[in-house]
């Protein structure tokens, strides 16, 4: 019995490091075009990706690629799935500028067969309808057409632990684009990895997004934003009714400078939330703010609300609501 359990430790420390060192390979790869997209600002496509999906998130500046405890772990860390001892899904609603609409569903569960946890998700963001224009006829009523634009993608994740500390994870995705008469579809995968120190709940963790070949629209090609992340979050305040967690990290992406985010969230009675955060070196920079509410139902059920406010400076605010049920 000892051997086997030595056997096992040993095979997970070397699955350990070969995902790290698939991490590091992934970002040498990535490196030189990330280099030379700083003098390529906004160059790449499907933006929608980077929008975010999780209001409690948001309302943290995003900096929670090193929290990442819930479903929309799927989008920010996969590794963050093995937080996740139940079924969970979760749908959230983003109010855009110009009245564009984004939503993201998902939802996940442990998979005793396979070791892990499984997530499926689904990611849309609508333009609503606009009148077609063209050269000759740029007035209301246009062309007498009217088009949108939508993007759509779809995903399935999968988490699980290599050590009792260490867990890794990884997003596929389809992503399609349409407008009016025309579309690009492609793939990408997230990688990530969280390291639990078991210190104050002290998290480190890393992922790169959005990995993936270039989508092609009629007849020019173009590249996915793709995203190196890496952050810590450590629990300040640890008491049987209050526990404040503060976390940061920085990004770097494919097509601009480097980012950095940093977030708090003060939890009372693991029942209501405060959330506050900082977005630095961003085009639209500012604050961050919002709150949830955690309400038990039936047995082992819960049902928890979030919301996010974000500064968008001159575009004004974006809103955003999410829906999470454990069950």
């Amino acid at each position: 019995m000892i051997k086997n359990d030595t056997r096992r430790v040993g095979l997970s420390h070397r699955m350990a490091r070969i995902c790290a060192t698939f991490l590091v390979v992934a970002l040498v790869a990535i490196a030189p075009r990330a280099v030379f997209g700083q003098a390529k600002v906004g160059t790449t496509g499907a933006q929608f990706l980077e929008l975010g999906v999780s209001a409690r998130s948001m309302a943290m500046a995003e900096s929670f690629v090193a929290v990442a405890d819930d479903i929309s772990a799927v989008y920010y860390n996969p590794a963050g799935l093995t937080s996740l001892f139940g079924r969970e899904a979760q749908f959230t609603y983003i109010q855009m500028p110009a009245d564009v609409g984004y939503y993201f569903a998902s939802v996940g569960s442990p998979v005793e067969n396979v070791g892990g946890v499984v997530a499926l998700s689904a990611y849309s963001l609508n333009s609503g309808w606009m009148t077609e224009t063209d050269y000759y006829r740029s007035t209301i009523d246009g062309t007498g057409r009217q088009f949108m634009w939508g993007d759509l993608a779809l995903a399935v994740s999968y988490g699980r632990y290599l050590t009792d500390r260490f867990s890794v994870g990884v997003s596929l995705k389809f992503i399609n684009e349409n407008a009016h008469d025309y579309s690009a579809s492609g793939w990408s995968a997230d990688v990530g990895t969280l390291y639990n120190t078991g210190f104050r709940g002290f998290k480190i963790g890393m992922v790169i997004t959005n990995f993936g070949p270039d989508l092609r629209m009629i007849e020019k090609s173009y590249p996915l934003p793709i995203n190196f992340k890496f952050g810590g979050a450590i629990n300040a305040i640890e008491s049987n009714d209050n526990v404040l967690t503060l976390s940061a990290e920085g990004w770097h992406p494919s097509d601009n400078l480097e980012k950095y985010n940093v977030g708090g969230e003060w939890t009372y009675k693991d029942r209501f939330s405060l959330r506050a955060g900082g977005r630095i070196n961003y085009d639209i920079s500012g604050l961050t703010l919002g709150g949830g509410v955690k309400m038990p139902f039936g047995e082992e059920r819960e049902i928890r609300v979030d919301y996010a406010w974000q500064d968008f400076g001159i575009l004004t605010q974006v809103h955003r609501f999410t829906l999470s049920i454990a069950f």
